[in-house]
C-alpha cells in the first residue's frame, strides 16, 4: 500500500463516517429550541469551525500539494502539527455536528473524525517512515501528531506554490458548508413531524 491508496481509502471512510454522523442528526434534536440564542450561537461557532477549516486546509495545501508522495515536508503549518490537514478537518466536522444547534453533536461529529484521521495518520507514519527513514523519525519526535505547538513555527521565505492541487483541496474543504443547508433541512422535517426525533441532546 502506498500514500495515495490510504488517502482513498481515508477519504471512502471519512465519507462513511460523516453519513452515520449525519444519520444520526436526522434522529436528534437539540434540548435549545430553533431559533433561540443558544441553538444560533451554537450554530454560528459551527460556521466559524467551518471557515478556519476551510482556511486551515487551504493554507495547509499550499506547503503540502504536489509534494506528499517525494518529500518531507516540515515548515509552515507542518512545522507545529505532522497533520494540519486532519486538524482542521476535524474543526470542520464538528462544525458540521454544531449545525444541529447542539454541544454534543459537534462533539460526536469531531470525534467520529478524529478516530478515523488517526487510524489512516498511524498507516500514513509507517509509510512515511520507510519513505523518509531517519528524518521521519527525527520529525516524529519533534513535532506533536495532531494539536499544533505554536513554539515550533518555521518557515521559508519563498514557496513553490502548485496551484491545481491547492484549488482542488479548497473545493474539498467547501464541502463542509453543506452541513448548514442540511441541518436547516433537517430542522425544518422535524418540526413538521416528516422525520421522528428519537433523542434530544444539550
Amino acid at each position: 500500500m502506498n500514500i495515495g491508496s490510504v488517502q482513498k481509502a481515508r477519504k471512502f471512510v471519512f465519507f462513511l463516517a460523516i453519513m452515520v454522523g449525519v444519520a444520526l442528526a436526522a434522529v436528534t434534536a437539540s434540548i435549545t429550541p430553533s431559533g433561540g440564542k443558544m441553538h444560533e450561537l451554537i450554530e454560528w461557532v459551527g460556521i466559524v469551525f467551518i471557515v478556519i477549516c476551510i482556511m486551515g486546509r487551504t493554507w495547509s495545501s499550499l506547503y503540502i500539494s504536489g509534494r506528499k508522495n517525494t518529500e518531507l515536508v516540515t515548515i509552515g503549518p507542518y512545522s507545529i502539527t505532522r497533520n494540519p490537514l486532519y486538524f482542521f478537518s476535524s474543526l470542520g466536522a464538528a462544525g458540521m455536528g454544531a449545525q444541529m444547534g447542539t454541544i454534543v453533536m459537534a462533539l460526536i461529529f469531531g470525534a467520529i473524525a478524529w478516530i478515523v484521521f488517526y487510524f489512516v495518520v498511524l498507516q500514513e507514519e509507517r509509510l512515511l517512515s520507510h519513505t523518509h527513514g531517519k528524518s521521519y523519525r527525527d520529525y516524529m519526535t519533534k513535532v506533536p501528531r495532531f494539536l499544533p505547538r505554536l513554539s515550533l513555527w518555521r518557515d521559508n521565505s519563498t514557496l513553490m506554490i502548485r496551484p491545481p492541487g491547492v484549488l482542488m483541496t479548497f473545493a474539498d474543504a467547501l464541502m463542509f458548508l453543506i452541513a448548514v443547508p442540511v441541518a436547516e433541512l433537517l430542522e425544518t422535517l422535524q418540526e413538521t413531524g416528516v422525520v421522528p426525533i428519537l433523542m434530544v441532546l444539550p
